[in-house]
């Protein structure tokens, strides 16, 4: 039985490394669909604006990592 990595160790693998900035990336557009929703709330809409732009940029991300990683788990299994 391997021990745990440390709280806060970094994971030397590639793929690990891709899943984590896709699970960040989706993190954050649910995070800007919250903060867009409290500025519009507030009636800030320059600001709720911004929030969304943020939130498009990270689905963006999002979706270009989730297509990587498809690629490579199917080149790996070949």
């Amino acid at each position: 039985m391997t021990a745990a990595a440390p709280e806060g160790a970094r994971t030397a693998d590639k793929n690990y490394n891709l899943l984590a900035v896709v699970q960040a990336s989706l993190h954050y557009a649910w995070q800007m669909e919250t903060y867009a929703n409290d500025a519009e709330r507030d009636g800030d809409a320059e600001l709720a604006k911004w929030f969304r732009k943020i939130q498009h940029n990270n689905e963006k991300a999002a979706e270009q990592g989730k297509q990587l990683m498809a690629s490579r788990l199917l080149n790996e299994s070949s």
